[in-house]
């Protein structure tokens, strides 16, 4: 990219024009969640602003139009995943909320004692706890795909787990503490092969990687408003109409529901049977502003820019003695996680942002990555498109300058 549109794109987004601790803030820790353009904020506060009001059933002026804006953050939607109609959109407060709907609602009801679930060892606790859950109210069976030391996915393995008895597969497209892109394409036409849905947790993928689930043929597909450019409070459970129409409810409550008396509900129709109570309004129309702002960038040149800024990274912490990066994948995407000698992360994070550089340290809510490679916390700085090779040169000398300062 081109250092004039790096700095207008860089430009939008107000929050990296901050200082911290007398240095200017270099946000490398996108992987936890995006900083918001320009654009998001003012679509969200002229909300508040001039067109507050609660969504489709007011007759007045205000309703009416909130509920054009929120019902047309659901079509951008649609568009930006190729989803077949907007029957296939449920917005959630985000990924953890959507994958706890789809386990609840579909797992817990069209799943039968004695069915299997395959999950991988790569993945977020959100793609762990709900499964677990399900599993153990309805007897069920949680299994396994184990990964390599380069951190991918073992297929040879994945094979030998996936029998007949397996009813669902979830998996993450883009691992939060790895940076490894699964290769979800084969996966779902396996699992397809012998009965089983897919659930895809894309939280990682979706600001980064053009997204068509119609092209996947994924089942489900989960992400967050908030890791793509939108507001916290806001997330998207995509599925298939036919999976979508078998599914309960997930809640109860106001505008999930058709018909009510004390003696029997009926409920409304596609999406709006998920989406029980006042939905996030304000949210959805960051979301859709997310969208547009995505869009108006393109994934051709996003992905350019983070492989470019992946590739440096990768090379300048290398060269770093004593520097391990956990997760060498031959497909990864711009994160770079690793433990450096005796220095515990989170001292090297508090170090770091003395200097102004946000990181991210801990387990990244995936304890069991951290388990396979024997460590009990990483360092970890994802990359947005927003960032600048310069900044990662500044990471790799503030660590140099921690090994001489702790060691």
């Amino acid at each position: 990219m081109k250092e004039a549109e790096l700095n207008r794109i860089r430009a939008d987004f107000p929050n990296l024009g901050c200082q911290v601790h007398g240095h200017p803030l270099a946000y490398l820790d996108n992987a936890a969640t995006t900083m918001k353009p320009r654009q998001v904020i003012e679509a969200i506060t002229n909300h508040y602003r001039a067109e507050t009001a609660n969504v489709h059933r007011g007759l007045h002026h205000l309703s009416v139009l909130a509920t054009k804006k929120y019902e047309g953050a659901r079509e951008k939607v649609v568009r930006f995943i190729n989803a077949g109609s907007e029957q296939e959109i449920i917005f959630t407060r985000g990924t953890t909320e959507a994958i706890n709907l789809a386990a609840s609602s579909y797992g817990g009801h069209l799943l039968k004692p004695g069915d299997e679930i395959l999950v991988s060892q790569m993945e977020h606790h959100s793609n762990i706890v709900p499964w677990q859950l399900v599993c153990q109210s309805r007897g069920l069976r949680l299994k396994v795909i184990p990964m390599d030391e380069s951190g991918q996915l073992r297929l040879d393995r994945f094979r030998e787990l996936l029998t007949e008895r397996v009813r669902l597969v979830a998996l993450v497209y883009t691992s939060n503490a790895l940076g490894t892109i699964n290769p979800v394409e084969q996966i779902i036409e396996e699992a397809h092969g012998m009965g089983a849905v897919v659930l895809l947790d894309a939280a990682q993928t979706i600001a980064h990687l053009e997204v068509d689930v119609q092209e996947l043929d994924c089942d489900f597909l989960a992400f967050s408003g908030h890791k793509m450019f939108g507001p916290t409070g806001i997330g998207v459970l995509y599925g298939k109409e036919n999976l979508l129409e078998q599914m309960p409810p997930y809640q109860g409550g106001g505008e999930m529901i058709s018909q009510v008396t004390f003696a029997k509900t009926t409920y409304n129709a596609l999406p709006y049977k998920f989406e029980a109570g006042t939905p996030p309004i304000a949210q959805a129309i960051g979301l859709g502003a997310a969208i547009d702002y995505i869009e108006s960038i393109g994934f051709a040149q996003i992905s350019e820019h983070e492989e470019l800024l992946r590739v440096h990274a990768s090379a300048q912490l290398a060269r770093i003695p004593g520097l391990r990066i956990i997760g060498t994948a031959a497909r990864k995407a711009a994160i770079c996680a690793f433990s450096l000698e005796e220095i515990h992360p989170h001292d090297l994070g508090t170090f770091l942002d003395q200097r102004g550089i946000a990181v991210r340290t801990g387990h990244h809510c995936a304890q069991p990555v951290l388990d396979f490679f024997g460590l009990p916390a990483t360092t970890r700085a994802s990359f947005s498109v927003y960032n600048s090779l310069q900044e990662v040169d500044l990471l790799a000398a503030a660590i140099e300058e921690a090994r001489s300062f702790f060691l």
